[in-house]
Formats: structure tokens, sequence, C-alpha cells
């Protein structure tokens, strides 16, 4: 049985042949090969840190769970999308940003626990997809629980981790109650406010 190569060491070569001009989308996901869903999901998951951002990652969140769901080799988005050109030297900037955060991740987390690779591909598809749904509730600052689980889910679904997997999916459970009891309590709020 072949050793897996960590993350930061397969981003570290991503680059190796491409284009010196452009990539796409689809080049990329292509490059990225078995860990592309672990990778979409990460960058994504980052993205929605920023203020204002947790809408749009939430609601673009469902192409590739639900590609996850259905067991995938691969995402898949529209031609629009994986079709879009994105310099060489762009995508080198954000491996360079993102690797040594990896090594530095991957000095604790490693391969073991390992989960059959479909039912762990649906089973986080599904955990991530209810995840990416909460950022849309409409509450202030409610998506920074979601988001860290949703990195942390990341995080183990690229490494392998089984034991930080199952920290991550009960952390959404977790994070999911939450978010229902804080729109529980609003509704009930807002519903006492026009009793009064």
């Amino acid at each position: 049985m072949t050793s897996r190569a960590p993350t930061s060491v397969m981003l570290e070569g991503l680059l190796d042949g491409a284009p010196k001009d452009h990539v796409t989308i689809a080049w990329l996901l292509d490059s990225l090969r078995e860990r592309s869903f672990g990778m979409v999901m990460l960058i994504m998951s980052i993205i929605g840190i920023a203020p204002g951002a947790s809408l749009f990652v939430g609601i673009l969140m469902a192409i590739p769970t639900v590609q996850m769901m259905l067991g995938r080799e691969s995402p898949a988005f529209p031609r629009v999308l994986s079709n879009r050109r994105v310099p060489t030297s762009k995508v080198a900037r954000l491996v360079d940003r993102i690797v040594p955060v990896l090594r530095r991740a991957e000095r604790f987390i490693r391969p073991r626990w390992r989960m059959p690779s479909t039912a762990a591909k649906r089973a986080v598809g599904f955990v991530v997809f209810v995840l990416s749904a909460t950022l849309l509730a409409p509450l202030p600052f409610s998506q920074f629980v979601p988001i860290f689980v949703m990195i942390l889910i990341a995080f183990a679904y690229l490494e392998e981790d089984g034991i930080l997997l199952c920290i991550g999916l009960a952390a959404a459970i977790a994070s999911v109650a939450l978010t229902l009891a804080a729109l529980w309590g609003a509704w009930a709020g807002v519903d006492f406010l026009e009793g009064v």
C-alpha cells in the first residue's frame, strides 16, 4: 500500500506543467483529482469568513455538496464558471499562502481511522450542505461557527483523518442545533413583541 502524500506536497506540485499565462477552474479541479471536493470546500469556507460573503458561500456550496452526496468523482460547475480563466500567477500566490497553513495543520492532522471513501464523501457532503444552509439564517454573526466547522471538516476530509472528521461532524450537529435555537428564540421574541 503506497503512502498518501500530504495535501501541502500535492499543492506544491500543482502548477508543474501548467500553462504560463492562465489556467481554468476545470483544469484546477482535474489536477486536484480525488482532493478536489475537499479543496473546494476549504477555499469556499475560507472565503466565507469575509464580511458579507457567507450568504454567497451558503448558496454556492450547494453545488459541490449535492454532487458529493450523489457520489460524483469530482465537482462540476456550470460551464460559465468551469471555463473561467484564472491567471497562473494568482493561483501560484494562493498556493504560496495555503501551503504553510496546511503544513502546520498536517503536524496534527494525518490519515487515521479512515472511512470508506464513498461513505465519507456522502456523509461529509450532507453535513456540509446542512451547515451551508445555516449560513442563510438572518442572524447577526451567526456564520462564524458553521464556517469554522466547515473548515475543520474540509481539513479532516482532505487528510483522511477519521478522528478529526468525527469531531467535526459532532461539532456540525452542535452548530446546527445552535442556529436552530437562535432562530427559535428570535421567532419567539417577535411573537412576544407582537402580543404586547
